[in-house]
């Protein structure tokens, strides 16, 4: 695919959050907040950051606006979809995220963002009882029909010329890829008109309305809605932008940085044992062992790509009585006083000259959604930017943002985990979109 310059925004940019909890209305707050000039939007790439554009006497170094022509955040309409009907407002200071005071200047704003009602499935999330819900007898067909016509409608309403879809709502059940269900799309579209409730995920309903009304989608939590062979014909398809899976937030943007310098080093590693503490709604819901599931297999995938055995051997590779290799575990614990405040803490056992044992320990005491927010805002406009350059399908530059990167399983295709060579696949895409050449490559 020829690589093309993005053309610039035409008109407002809709942003249509699934969900409306504490990463939600963090980020919608903080976008408003920031238009009216009282907080700064820090943790954005897209508003901080500045990238080196041309080489000798040419070289610049340039934000990313001045790069590729992203979308003002005076021009972000917020809509929503959620299982309770509480407005932003209201669910903005039920969460406890943010003081009153950085909720109430832009509280008729928030007050006037309310939620949609959630095309939900009570089996991929047992901890959520909201009402404001799609009558359950909806078939999974159905249901899709439903939300294209939200998306019709939020833009016929609010005059919006784009939309984004960004999924900031709980973590589903596992779902395994199956190739006769997830294989093509003709073969979903079919699931989903026999009501397969099994093999097609709520997520799924919302990836395949978004991409059908011709808005990029983008998937915050792990699981597998985008990442199967149906979504990625369906993107190619309608010409649009997908991104997944799962905001890289706390312990694994530690992880994914932390570990190309026991690499680079040359050091060996015998274990390392990730365990978090979290206690906000999406903790209560990973409590669940079948939604755990979908977040292990995003988290445990980080190091594998990083340090990979096969390649050193020595350093990565050592033989133990019950299993081969460095020991990765992974753990994730509700604890109801610390909600959104999570604690994320690590214990790393490596080696280095003879074999000589030491140990590392990182604790990383975090805000979810304060991290969480700026990737959203970098997500939407990012996809918004890549679906005005042409770009459609997968969208691997975004990983930089992303717990479990999305790639092409099927083809035995290597995800990209390392954290600094994904922000050169973020720089070379952004100087492609802004017309520069992509001139740094992954060592």
């Amino acid at each position: 695919m020829a690589e093309k310059v993005a053309a610039k925004p035409n008109g407002k940019l809709g942003v249509l959050v699934v969900g409306n909890g504490a990463v939600a209305t963090t980020f919608m707050t903080g976008v408003l907040m920031t238009r009216k000039g009282l907080a700064k939007p820090v943790g954005s790439m897209t508003q901080y950051d500045k990238i080196r554009v041309g080489r000798g006497e040419n070289k610049k170094y340039l934000h990313y606006k001045d790069i590729v022509p992203l979308a003002d955040l005076n021009d972000i309409v917020f809509g929503c979809w959620d299982v309770y009907p509480a407005n932003a407002y209201e669910s903005a200071l039920q969460a406890e995220v943010l003081k009153e005071k950085d909720i109430e200047p832009v509280k008729e704003e928030l007050i006037a963002i309310k939620p949609m009602k959630a095309a939900f499935d009570y089996n991929y999330a047992k901890r959520l009882d909201g009402d404001n819900i799609m009558d359950p007898k909806m078939t999974r067909w159905e249901m899709t029909e439903q939300l294209r016509k939200d998306i019709r409608d939020f833009k016929k309403e609010t005059g919006v010329e784009r939309v984004v879809v960004l999924w900031a709502a709980s973590t589903e059940v596992y779902v395994p890829v199956d190739e006769k269900i997830h294989g093509t799309v003709a073969a979903l579209e079919q699931a989903m008109k026999e009501d397969d409730r099994e093999h097609v995920a709520p997520s799924m309903c919302y990836a395949y309305a978004a991409l059908k009304e011709c808005a990029p989608f983008i998937m915050g939590a792990p699981n597998t809605t985008v990442d199967i062979p149906a979504m990625w014909e369906l993107a190619e398809e309608t010409k649009m932008p997908i991104a997944g899976k799962d905001f890289k937030t706390g312990q694994t943007l530690v992880k994914s940085g932390f570990a190309p310098i026991i690499g680079t080093r040359c050091l060996g590693l015998n274990g390392w044992f990730s365990t978090n503490i979290l206690g906000n709604r999406d903790g209560l819901v990973l409590d669940e062992p079948a939604n755990f599931r979908t977040k292990e297999v995003s988290k445990l995938s980080t190091l594998e790509s990083i340090l990979v055995p096969e390649e050193q051997p020595d350093l990565y590779g050592a033989h133990h009585e019950t299993y081969d290799g460095y020991y990765h575990k992974v753990r994730i614990n509700y604890y109801p006083p610390r909600n959104d405040n999570k604690e994320g803490w690590d214990n790393i056992d490596i080696f280095g000259w003879m074999g000589y044992p030491m140990q590392i320990k990182i604790n990383f005491l975090c805000r979810d959604s304060i991290l969480a927010a700026p990737l959203c805002l970098d997500l939407v406009l990012l996809s918004d930017v890549a679906a005005r350059a042409g770009r459609f399908g997968t969208q691997r530059f975004l990983s930089f943002f992303l717990k479990s990167p999305m790639h092409d399983y099927t083809q035995g295709e290597v995800p990209v985990n390392h954290l600094f060579q994904q922000y050169v696949m973020l720089k070379n895409a952004i100087r492609e979109m802004g017309g520069y050449e992509a001139d740094e490559e992954i060592d």
